[in-house]
């Protein structure tokens, strides 16, 4: 018996797929309900940085992202979210094939959502934290 899918909150999943950036760097939405999203994104070569690790900005892409996702699983679907402010702290370099990112909400609010992000490098079946991330997301009205 294999376990059930993850749930993704449908207007989530269909705000990812219109992502061109989520595109390019061909992640995929593991999970996104109940203030917690998974995303997760090969290190291909042209996401790495001069010594071979995946670069910092495909991990602050995929944190920023997860913990977006994880704001806005948590709202109605016609609003947006978008990022206010959000820290990186870059833990270890990001060896592996594969970064995932998962986002969580810590508290939300009318105004403000308070998010964090914890992004591993997943090389075969090792896992390693590379980056803890913590910020802010507003809800808004779409464009």
């Amino acid at each position: 018996m294999t376990a059930p899918p993850p749930p993704i909150v449908p207007h989530v999943q269909d705000s990812f797929v219109r992502q061109s950036m989520m595109r390019t760097i061909e992640a995929t939405l593991l999970a996104a309900a109940d203030g917690i999203c998974v995303i997760r994104a090969p290190i291909g070569p042209g996401m790495r940085q001069q010594h071979g690790a995946g670069h910092a900005g495909l991990a602050f892409t995929l944190g920023d992202t997860a913990a977006g996702y994880a704001a806005l699983s948590l709202l109605p679907p016609e609003r947006e979210v978008m990022t206010a402010e959000i820290k990186i702290n870059l833990l270890a370099p990001a060896i592996g094939d594969w970064l995932e990112a998962r986002g969580e909400v810590i508290r939300a609010g009318r105004r403000l959502i308070v998010i964090r992000a914890d992004v591993w490098a997943l090389n075969g079946d090792q896992r390693k934290g590379i980056a803890l991330m913590q910020g802010t997301m507003i809800p808004v009205d779409p464009a």
